[in-house]
Order: C-alpha cells, then structure tokens, then sequence
C-alpha cells in the first residue's frame, strides 16, 4: 500500500478474497464481410479467417442504444470491487454525441471511443473512478482504461482516481481532472498520455504521475515524484520542492495502436513514431497506418496457442478480445510489424512454465492493452522481447510494449524468474506495470516467488512510465547501454521475512533499480522507490539505486521513502544521499548524480 506522506501506514494493501456476480454479457455481432487470410504455409494447411465479431463482452454503443446508463452500471456493479475475478469487459462508443452518461470504471474495463480522434466520440457527462468500495482507498484502483474521448464533465471536473495500471490515454477533457478519490484519500499514481485537459489536473493525494505528450490546462500540486514529458503547460522543473521534473519533449515515442470506425468497417489505426514529441498526436491528420479488422485474427476465449501462432504465420495480426487465456506454449511473434491488440484487459496465463509472450528480434512489432498473468508452475520468463543475444539495429522501427502489464500472484499462486526481458535493441517500453503481488491469494515469500522484475539486456531501450514492484531480489536490472528512463516507481518486497532474505553479499539489500557495472552510457529522470517491511520492519536497504560511478551514467531527480519507518534506506543511489529515518514519510531525495 502506498501510504500518504503525512500519515503512517496502519496495514499493507490488505489481502481480499473477492467473487464474480452473475451478469448476462451483452453480446454484439459486428456484420461485416470476413475475406478467409491466405495461407502462408502450403494448400493443405488450414487458412484461418480474419475478421469476425467482437464476441460477448466488447460492447458497442451508439447514441440511440437505449438504456446505455443501465447496462453500463450493470457491468460496474460487477466489477467494481472484483480486484481478482475472471470478468474483463471493453465498453466501445461510436462516433457521436451521449448526453447524461456517467460511466463508473472498475476492475478488467476499458471504456473507448471509436472514433478517429478524441473528439469524434463526445460525452456530455463523466468517465469516473471513485474508490467508495475500497472506504475511499484508491491505492488499489488497478487494471482499467478510459481512451479517445472527449469529456464535458457535469461538474466542470472529471474524477479518475486510479492507482498502477489504469491508463487514461487518447482522452480530451473540456474542463478539470481529478486524480484523487471523493474525500481525498490515499492515492498511488498513475499515467497520462496524448491528451488534453483544458482545465487543471488536481492531484491533491496522489504521490506519483507520469504524464507524457500532452496538453494541459495547469497542474495543481505535487507530493512526491510527478513527471511530466512532451507536455505542453507542464510546470517547470522545480524538483525537489515542488518535486517536478520536466523534459520539454520526449525522445521517441508511439503511441498505442486502437480499434476504431471508418464508416462501417473496423480498423485498428497504428500510430506513427514520434522524435522529440510535445502535445497530443492527434492535432490535424493523424500520422499513422489503419489496418482493417480483417487482417486480424480475432482471438476469442478457448483459442489455443497453436491456432494463434498459425495465424500469425499466416500473416495475420492478434486482436485479443476481453477474457482470460490460458496458453501451453509461448504466444510467437516472429513476423516484423505484427500488431498484437489486447481489449478489455486480455489475459494470457502460462499453464505449464512456458513464457506467454515471445517476440523476435524484427522491427516493427507493437504489443498494447495485455495482463500476462504467471501460472502456478514457474516461468523462467513471461515476456521476452527479443531472444538471447537479439542484435539487430531497430532505431528506424522498434519494437513498443504499451499497457503490457504483468502479475505475479494475487489472482492465485504464481512464480516467474522474470518477469520481462528486453533483449531488442531500441525497444521503447510505455506504461507498464510489473507486479508481485502483495496481497489477494497466492501470496507469500516463497508462494509467488519471482526474483526479478525487468531484466533489459538491449542497447538503446527507452522506457516511458515505469512501474515495477515487490520482487524478492532486484526489481530493475539494466544490462545494455544508452538506456533511459523517464519516470520510475517502485516499492520493495513488504514481506521478506528477515534482513538474510535479502541480504546481497556484503551490500543490505538489493537495488530497486541497478545498473551493471560494465554500462558505460545510461540516463534516468524522476525515479522513486519505497519501502515498507511489514514482516521485519527492521530491515535495512544500503540504497534504492546502484549504478557504476562513470561520465555517461547520470540520474535526475532521485528519492527514497520509508513508509512509516518500515524498514529503513541508508542512501538514495550508492553511497550518495541521506538515510530515511523513524516514521517519517518525507523523501530522502537526491537531485542528481552523480
């Protein structure tokens, strides 16, 4: 649990055992012509049909759906407090204008417009995240998205007060936006891209945001670590006090492909790279490549593994649609500029120790809006962007993970070695959040084991809005050069039993975020970590950061927290910053190194 700075934590996220309602899904059958793919491998193998419907649980609105309210509410009366259930939910909205609409979000859904642009689909009402049935709690505010609307909020302030993994991406907001929950309570960051909001953003208790080419109307206060780049009206670089830091344009970006209507026909527009990107993509003609639906596969629950990889190979893309899929050999993406498409927090669980997701060392590949979530017996990965020894120069054409989460216990008993490996070169790495899990079921030292968190062995790798937690050793391991990080957060492990159980040699602990001593070139901005050992609070932490002391490795804008003096750090990075102390909440921060 990310606590407030001012209060002391009274317990971690508490662990909770939640049930799926009954809810008859509202299903919906897109008509239109499903050409059968060439096949790419011989007359006798089967071809696999593009196209198709969206199955049960993709809902499509138009304004005069009736009852739109109603069956909106429906879905978030399930999902509002079903943290670890198996309902996942996409809420799709044509083109168009909705009067009256307050659409609460909850766990595993994405709300989306289907337009072209944010402002094709416009709301005159709410996309609202509250946190009433977490007691006003909104750190465990997870997994859901709000994408390419525009908002007139009722009030003038649309309210999203979400914690890790609830992008609000795409979006145009005719007004304020509010990151804290009704009341004000504890709030653990979150992520802005490509949007616009006219009015302010309020964080008021959030601690931590990342907000990246954007535009916004002013930013109103900041508590620990708030990160901003490419953001036109960003406040200017001010960190520590306020803790700002601000980059006038992001080095490489894309944003994250989506499915919309061109007409009547489905598409899924791909947007285009960015170099030293600020404000929205979406300002004139969008730059970008559309796709029609019928050169996807549409995977639907109960697709087996085999069959996606043989559409793959076929040529084919993945559109994903909302569900849970369980796979007993690696989802394969060999093939250059595939787009892998999850809607409605699609999830993929390895069920015998395979890695979920494979990618090639081949340009071009975009993976967007997927739960990777790790089975009972141990992956040695989960996702592998590139195999062992990837070397092919992707500058021109990288390989983007966007809204790519990956879990660790929670939902049950899960382990993993790693959780992500990027072994491309230039791969850009855009929102994602790498969980061990610290609470719901499964959980435990040993339980839901999982040593590492993101393991970058690429040159050149770019990650924008970085959020990795709770591994039982280190929870970022930077092995290629010229790597960047814009936006870091971490907490450690709470339960490690004992100072031994962590113990790194002679150094208390191990790094949050390390650098191998052999990187010669590496750059960060606005990266925090936190600790809370709940187990043995007298745990100590030599530092958060670790990285070789030479001319081409730098960081900007560094701290540490000790929640409520649950354990302890004795620097920042190395042996550079002041110790935490007592029950303090207030950061130790350093302001650049070295």
């Amino acid at each position: 649990m990310h606590v407030p700075p001012t209060e002391s934590p009274t317990a971690p996220r508490h662990r909770r055992r939640t049930r799926t309602f009954g809810f008859a899904a509202f299903a919906v059958s897109l008509l239109m012509a499903v050409p059968t793919a060439q096949t790419a491998f011989g007359e006798d193998a089967q071809a696999i049909e593009g196209g198709g419907d969206l199955g049960p649980n993709v809902m499509v609105f138009d304004p005069s759906t009736p009852d739109i309210q109603a069956k909106v509410d429906a879905v978030f009366k399930q999902q509002e407090s079903a943290q670890f259930g198996d309902g996942r939910y996409a809420l799709m909205f044509k083109p168009g204008t909705y009067d009256n609409i307050n659409a609460q979000i909850g766990f595993y859904t994405q709300i989306a417009g289907l337009g072209l642009k944010p402002d094709d689909t416009t709301f005159n009402g709410d996309v609202t995240v509250d946190a009433g049935w977490f007691n006003g709690n909104a750190t465990q505010n997870f997994w859901r998205s709000a994408e390419n609307l525009a908002l007139n909020p009722v009030n003038g302030t649309d309210r999203w007060a979400v914690s890790q993994a609830a992008p609000f991406r795409r979006m145009h907001v005719k007004g304020g936006l509010n990151l804290a929950p009704n009341g004000y309570g504890w709030a653990s960051g979150g992520y802005i891209a490509d949007s616009k909001i006219d009015g302010q953003v309020g964080p008021y208790s959030q601690q931590q945001w990342y907000t990246r080419d954007s535009s916004i109307g002013s930013w109103g206060n900041g508590v620990w670590n708030m990160t901003f780049s490419g953001v036109e009206g960003a406040p200017a670089q001010s960190f520590p006090n306020p803790p700002y830091t601000t980059l006038e344009n992001t080095p490489v970006s894309r944003e994250k492909p989506f499915l919309y209507l061109d007409g009547d026909d489905y598409k899924v527009f791909v947007p285009a790279k960015r170099t030293n990107a600020r404000g929205v993509s979406w300002n004139g003609t969008p730059q970008g490549e559309s796709i029609g639906l019928d050169q996807f596969y549409v995977v639907k629950p109960g697709a087996t593994a085999e069959t996606i990889n043989a559409a793959v190979k076929q040529g084919l893309h993945l559109l994903f649609t909302p569900g849970i899929y369980h796979v007993d050999q690696p989802v394969t993406i060999d093939r250059a500029n595939t787009v892998v498409l999850g809607l409605g927090l699609a999830t993929i669980v390895p069920d015998n120790g395979v890695t979920a997701l494979k990618v090639g060392d081949v340009d071009g590949v975009k993976l967007a809006g997927l739960l990777v979530d790790a089975g009972p017996q141990n992956s040695d990965t989960l996702v592998e962007v590139g195999p062992e020894g990837s070397s092919a120069d992707h500058a021109d054409n990288p390989t983007s993970l966007q809204d790519v989460f990956v879990r660790v216990g929670g939902a049950g008993a899960g382990k993993a070695t790693t959780a992500m490996v990027v072994n491309s070169d230039d791969t850009i790495i855009d929102h994602t959040w790498l969980w061990r899990a610290d609470h719901g079921e499964g959980v435990g030292w040993e339980t839901n084991r999982s040593d590492y968190g993101l393991q970058v062995n690429g040159d050149d790798v770019l990650a924008t809005g970085l959020f990795v937690e709770h591994f039982n050793k280190y929870d970022v391991r930077w092995s290629g050069e010229r790597g960047r990080t814009i936006f870091f957060q971490n907490e450690k492990s709470y339960d490690a039993p004992n100072q031994a159980a962590v113990q790194n040699g002679s150094t208390k602990g191990f790094a949050a975020y390390k650098v191998d001593d052999s990187v010669t070139t590496h750059e960060g901005w606005g990266l925090g970590s936190y600790c809370y050992y709940n187990v043995d609070p007298t745990i100590r932490q030599d530092h958060g950061f670790e990285a070789p002391v030479k001319p081409g490795v730098k960081f900007h804008d560094l701290l540490v927290v000790s929640l409520g003096g649950q354990g302890q750090y004795e620097h920042v990075i190395n042996d550079t910053g002041s110790p935490t102390s007592g029950t303090s909440t207030v950061p130790s921060q350093v302001v650049s190194f070295p």
